[in-house]
């Protein structure tokens, strides 16, 4: 029994000194229990001054946040490009009567507390038209394929012209139709896209201000806001139409 006792005893002071030891009791050496502490008035407003976030209610660090914009920008992408009208080429005309591919993403993300909007598409432009041969009229009927592009690359904008393999063109008519394809498309569609990316850039600005109005900033914050956004407050304002946002 003695025995057993001294190895009892041995046991504990073995696992006292162990880092995975739990002790139930509270020692003389072991840490103080922390103590509650009542909120001050200077807490509370320093809690209050904290710089805004720009991330859901889940995310208030701003880390990480992506909302899809797809089913706008898709259908506005569309609604764009089918609306040029009829272009002149060299011996005829021809117009987008159709947009049969639209494939791609638009989002607007949230990274270290800070927004931003990008998309990536790849398209193909349905092209319909006619050519003048001397005294008759030949019908064209073709494609135009837009190879991907992203936020802030339309000056690379790159294109690819087929024709449809049922239209008999000599080839040098054929040639000279997928010249003026792309010669004549390439500018008007630069704009549409143009106008497009401006738009997505006019929907970010539009929930920043929202955003501002219903959060009540106050003066501290909203510069803090601007700093952070790195938007042009002129832009910002002109969306606001005039009205306070709680400074």
């Amino acid at each position: 029994m003695e025995n057993g006792g001294a190895e009892k005893s041995n046991g504990q002071a073995a696992a006292a000194a162990s880092y995975t030891y739990w002790v139930r009791e509270t020692t003389a050496d072991a840490a103080p229990l922390p103590l509650p502490k009542k909120l001050t008035a200077q807490d509370l407003l320093s809690n209050q001054s904290q710089p805004a976030t720009l991330g859901s209610a889940w995310n208030k660090a701003g880390t990480w946040e992506e909302k899809n914009l797809n089913n706008w920008a898709t259908q506005r992408l569309k609604e764009l490009l089918k609306s040029m009208g009829t272009l002149d080429l060299s011996r005829g005309k021809a117009e987008i009567s159709d947009v049969t591919k639209c494939v791609g993403d638009a989002f607007l993300v949230t990274v270290r507390n800070k927004k931003r909007v990008g998309y990536t598409y790849e398209l193909t432009l349905k092209v319909d038209g006619e050519w003048h041969i001397q005294e008759e009229k030949k019908s064209v009927k073709g494609h135009i394929d837009i190879l991907e592009f992203s936020f802030g690359e339309l000056d690379d904008l790159q294109m690819e012209v087929k024709l449809s393999e049922e239209k008999d063109f000599v080839q040098q008519d054929e040639l000279q139709i997928i010249q003026d394809l792309k010669k004549l498309f390439l500018l008007p569609v630069r704009e549409k896209l143009l106008k497009f990316e401006q738009e997505l850039k006019d929907r970010l600005i539009k929930i920043m201000s929202t955003w501002i109005q219903n959060e009540k900033l106050s003066v501290r914050q909203l510069l803090d806001f601007f700093r952070t956004l790195n938007l042009k407050v002129l832009d910002l304002s002109n969306n606001m139409n005039g009205k306070n946002f709680g400074c």
